[in-house]
């Protein structure tokens, strides 16, 4: 199984990036909280990566901490969550927030997230409330300075929120109230999209 990507980041978007190892591309699906962390297209990038094997399908969930991919883990060991639910929880949650909700027990903080009911957010505290106890999660990165934006930054936000399970007329009244500064990066956009989201 692959476990383990470096190349050279051909495309990336806010939930997939296409990775060129030694001239093979990979297409590798990615939560939010990896693509903000990603280097411009062009440069060399290394992700740890689960492979999700089916019968008709190999997919590969990539991830830039080790944190990430363990939190990915913990949460597919969960009843009725499959790698794409638990790569859209990471997107929505930081692995550090999440644990401090699982651990406290915050149902609303949990429920609040987009495919997750009263009952899944139950069973998440349930079942990993112990298992992330035992887990050392580091503190939440520090924001980084927005690079320039593409003319399309709203459409890839819009589309990859909508993607992530939020109503399209939700997310496209959401981004034509928020003030984005000329330049912004798709990343500090859906940031900001996904705060206003959560409230």
């Amino acid at each position: 199984m692959i476990a383990l990507l470096t190349g050279r980041l051909a495309h990336k978007s806010p939930d997939a990036i296409i990775l060129d190892v030694n001239g093979v591309g990979y297409r590798v699906q990615i939560p939010f909280s990896t693509y903000y962390e990603l280097p411009e297209e062009g440069k060399t990038v290394s992700l740890s990566i689960y492979t999700h094997v089916k019968e008709d399908a190999i997919s590969l969930f990539g991830f830039r901490t080790v944190v990430e991919k363990q939190f990915f883990q913990l949460l597919i060991s969960v009843s009725g969550i499959g790698p794409k639910m638990a790569r859209d929880i990471l997107s929505n949650i930081q692995p550090e927030e999440l644990a401090a909700a699982i651990v406290q027990g915050n149902l609303v903080r949990l429920s609040a997230i987009p495919g997750i009911g009263k009952k899944t957010a139950e069973r998440l505290v349930l079942e990993l409330k112990e298992k992330v106890r035992k887990m050392d999660v580091a503190p939440p990165a520090r924001e980084t300075a927005p690079s320039e934006a593409p003319p399309e930054v709203a459409d890839d936000v819009a589309s990859a929120l909508v993607n992530l399970g939020y109503k399209e007329a939700v997310v496209r009244k959401v981004l034509a109230e928020m003030t984005i500064e000329p330049g912004a990066s798709t990343e500090a956009v859906l940031r900001q999209a996904l705060k206003i989201l959560m409230k």
